[in-house]
């Protein structure tokens, strides 16, 4: 039985600074779960953009080659709308390739605030820092 009220304060205070750096880690968890979210909402919607641009591009490049035969100013017109569609295309695809590169950072933060912790209990056991 402990009978000490100096260890029983010691070990409350260790008990309650636990409990508040664990609340601390999963409101980042948290955090980071939302921007992870975000991060993969943006790519849908630059895939929807990229897919539907591209549609719109095909569909006047068809226009365009089948008028190509016809008359003179109807050409310049189609192609400068293909031209602006299929260049939104490239920039959604790249857009999407881009965020698809950058890799997801879910946790990061928060595996190295854990990696912290832990040098900082392993360097002094006896003491803790804030």
């Amino acid at each position: 039985m402990i009978q000490s009220p100096r260890l029983l304060a010691s070990l409350r205070g260790f008990a309650t600074t636990s409990v508040a750096l664990l609340r601390t880690r999963l409101a980042l968890l948290k955090v980071e779960a939302q921007e992870e979210a975000g991060r993969l909402i943006g790519m849908l919607l630059w895939g929807v953009v990229a897919t539907l641009l591209g549609i719109a591009g095909l569909v006047f490049l068809a226009v365009l080659l089948t008028v190509l035969f016809w008359e003179s100013h109807r050409l310049l017109a189609l192609g400068i709308f293909t031209t602006i569609f299929l260049g939104g295309a490239a920039f959604a695809a790249s857009s999407i390739l881009r965020l698809a590169r950058q890799g997801s950072q879910l946790f990061a933060a928060s595996l190295a605030e854990l990696r912290r912790d832990e040098a900082a209990l392993s360097d002094s056991p006896h003491e803790l820092r804030p």
